[in-house]
């Protein structure tokens, strides 16, 4: 009987933590993808409302590039 509440809730709980996981990574993966190609990148500005000239599109790539070097260094 307890086990009928128990077992939804851990369920829950586990199937949360996989997504955001899951989410973390597939995340990454396109920011990483999005510094080698500029046109995903400004692609990605156009949905968020923004038109990006090349040097805009530069200063992006470089300031992406340079956060994934150094991630630990933020605080």
């Amino acid at each position: 009987m307890v086990w009928t509440i128990v077992i939804p809730i851990v369920t829950l709980i586990v199937g949360a933590v996989i997504g955001f996981l899951v989410g973390v990574f597939y995340l990454r993966r396109q920011l990483t993808k999005m510094q080698s190609d500029p046109e995903a990148l400004q692609k990605m500005a156009k949905q968020m409302g923004y038109n990006m000239n090349k040097q805009q599109l530069q200063k992006a790539q470089q300031m992406m590039k340079n956060q994934n070097q150094n991630p630990k260094s933020r605080k």
